[in-house]
């Protein structure tokens, strides 16, 4: 038995695509376990940005078997698209890609009832594609599952609920309730073929790998300061990216699972609304998002930065057991002459070194910092850790104390070669 969970330790974004299909060479199994097409892992393919929303990092390796679980809501026209891109760049996802017939689907109601609710008092900042709306309805015991869908009469009956129970809300949209439902039965003879080859019980699937000694990667979308339970509420994801929403997302017993690999960015960057302590609103905040590149990869949203928040980090930390860390973008803070790290939070007079759960004290507190100096040395393109320039790894030193754990392969690229592992030849499986 070899499995291994790869999680992001902030608010997403961390580089986890890169990492997963640096990872997944060892692998013999990819599995997406929650959130939906959301999610955006870019990665370098042919030299070329290349974004996946949906179907799980490890599909670019040909002999890669690559598994959507019960915890992701499946958007059937966004797989449609994913697929058919994916087939112009030659990589084939028959046979080897599968989709938990537990999953739930989401449908163009959905969108339109998060564009909706995202105009109302309180404002989320979510993406509008109906991830949130798809898993409200699995809580409400209304949604349609995959396998329900694949049945025309059940979803034909599951479909008209539906549009009934949420016809007041989408009367606000100005939609033609009755052309939505007929283009949704439309678009549903096409996509329901299309998605049919791939529908399998995922679980069972994931069981008899493990029972054969596979190595599965399982791979999380967004990141642990986003999870439903542990994230900012309610500035938060509809599912749990958490190191545990493995084991319900994919139904895996949780004494399976070896190991969990934390990727943390090396300063800190946000999408959307919710607090962030460290946010940077000067021209440091700037060159971070213009050196990093932190446009999201699903809205082109720019991303919000700031100075790592190791209180926040240690959290994720406890939340998901960390003991190996990945850390990615350090390249990206080369130019800096002062770097500043948080390393507890300040509320009136009282001093708080763990993460809050009030919501007043994440939205008021402000950062207390340590500076140490920065590296004005570019250090894209070396490979190892002793080369580095001393301030770098004394960032990356003092980091690790001040998180307790240690940092073991650190990421200056997008490419999955812009890699160094700190301990070499790891072996994650």
């Amino acid at each position: 038995m070899s499995t291994l969970i790869v999680l992001g330790m902030q608010w997403g974004d961390e580089g986890k695509g890169k990492v997963v299909h640096y990872l997944a060479k060892q692998a013999d199994y990819v599995v997406r376990y929650q959130g939906g097409n959301n999610a955006g892992h870019t990665l370098i393919y042919e030299n070329k940005p290349f974004v996946l929303h949906l179907i799980p990092s490890g599909i670019l390796f040909r002999k890669k078997y690559c598994l959507i679980t019960n915890g992701v809501v499946v958007d059937p026209e966004a797989l449609k698209e994913e697929i058919y891109i994916l087939k112009k760049k030659g990589i084939f996802v028959t046979g080897r890609f599968f989709i938990s017939e537990q999953a739930h689907v989401i449908l163009p109601y959905h969108k339109l009832i998060d564009v909706i609710l995202e105009k109302g008092d309180v404002k989320i900042g979510t993406t509008k594609k109906g991830i949130g709306p798809a898993y409200a309805d699995k809580v409400k015991r209304i949604g349609i599952r995959v396998i329900d869908y694949l049945e025309k009469d059940v979803f034909e009956d599951l479909l008209e609920k539906n549009l009934n129970e949420k016809l007041f809300i989408l009367k606000k949209s100005k939609i033609n309730i009755l052309k939505l439902k007929e283009k949704i039965l439309k678009d549903h003879k096409e996509l329901s073929k299309l998605i049919k080859p791939f529908v399998a019980d995922t679980s069972l699937i994931i069981e008899n790998a493990i029972a054969k000694n596979k190595k599965i990667l399982f791979e999380s979308a967004q990141g642990t300061l986003l999870d439903l339970d542990f994230g900012t509420y309610p500035f938060v994801t509809s599912s749990n990216p958490i190191a545990g929403g493995a084991c319900l997302g994919a139904g895996v017993g949780p004494t399976k699972i070896n190991d969990v690999l934390g990727v943390v960015k090396a300063y800190a960057t946000r999408v959307g609304e919710g607090p962030f302590a460290t946010e940077l609103l000067d021209n440091v905040g700037e060159f971070l998002r213009e050196e990093g590149g932190e446009y999201g990869a699903t809205t082109g949203r720019p991303r919000r930065c700031g100075w790592f928040d190791a209180v926040a980090v240690r959290f994720s930390v406890r939340i998901n057991n960390i003991k190996h860390l990945v850390l990615t973008k350090l390249d990206c803070m080369q130019s800096l002459k002062k770097i500043k790290i948080c390393i507890a939070y300040k509320y009136k007079n009282d001093i708080y070194k763990e993460f809050p759960a009030s919501r007043t004290i994440q939205k008021y507190a402000k950062p207390v910092y340590e500076e140490i100096p920065g590296f004005n040395k570019r250090i894209k393109g070396i490979t190892k850790f002793d080369k580095l320039p001393i301030n770098a790894r004394k960032y990356i030193k003092r980091l690790e104390q001040l998180i307790g754990v240690s940092i073991d392969l650190i990421s200056l690229g997008r490419k999955r070669e812009e890699i160094i592992e700190i301990k070499k030849n790891t072996r994650w499986f």
